[in-house]
């Protein structure tokens, strides 16, 4: 990873956070998009701190009005993007409901947030890889976008579309030297997970640090991953 380029969406605390911190620390210049400014400051700070780069880039990957702004300025921060991770999510309201109770407006920004905004970014960074020949784009799934839990539907339905579309991506861009990779990172200790299931021992549940451990081994170890691929991050540990 040593100087390439890595944009990563959803960066500013849990596994986005980790992961950048990972990275950062093989030597990747790192770019953060988040819309909480402050906590993405404070990440950056923490990995420029310990001698790594990253750069705080603000932002929201459900407005298409910011994906060219968000891709262009990540490539002046750090150059050609070599890596882009599309972990921004987003649950909906919480508490979680039913299909039948969510309000229409509510599936469309969680579609729009997990699916239409990755897929606009990735419209524009994985044109630019195609033409260089090469790159990595990843997804981070869910659990939820293959198994059908009940109060998870808008949150499920959107990463079951995004698995997909990892893997029409990668039969359209493979190619051309454009890798795609779907990540289920299992459960962690995050805020999202706090939100969605409040009663759930959270001492009990893995770090992000130790996922995105993980995670980076399977980005270094890409290049002999089929292309399009879903991988669970905790049969990924127990296999290596």
């Amino acid at each position: 990873m040593k100087g390439k380029g890595v944009l990563i969406t959803g960066g500013s605390k849990g596994l986005g956070a980790a992961l950048a911190e990972e990275l950062s620390g093989a030597g990747a210049r790192v770019v953060l998009v988040a819309r909480a400014e402050e906590e993405l400051r404070k990440t950056v700070a923490r990995i420029r701190d310990r001698g790594g780069e990253a750069h705080a880039l603000p932002g929201d990957v459900s407005d298409k009005l910011q994906a060219h702004r968000i891709a262009g300025a990540a490539a002046a921060l750090v150059g050609p993007i070599e890596l882009l991770v599309h972990n921004a999510s987003t649950l909906g309201p919480t508490p979680l409901r039913l299909l039948l109770d969510t309000e229409c407006e509510d599936l469309e920004q969680v579609l729009q947030t997990n699916l239409v905004g990755p897929f606009r970014l990735t419209k524009i960074v994985a044109g630019a890889m195609a033409l260089r020949g090469s790159g990595l784009v990843v997804h981070v799934s869910s659990d939820a976008a293959v198994a059908a839990y009940p109060r998870w539907g808008a949150y499920g339905v959107s990463k079951a579309a995004l698995d997909h579309l990892g893997r029409i991506f990668a039969a359209e861009l493979g190619a051309a030297g454009v890798r795609f990779l779907s990540v289920d990172p299992g459960e962690m200790d995050t805020e999202m997970h706090a939100a969605a299931m409040p009663d759930a021992d959270r001492a009990a549940l893995p770090r992000p640090e130790v996922v995105a451990r993980r995670i980076a081994r399977m980005i270094r170890e890409s290049e002999r991953i089929e292309g399009g691929a879903r991988l669970e991050a905790n049969a990924w540990a127990e296999q290596r």
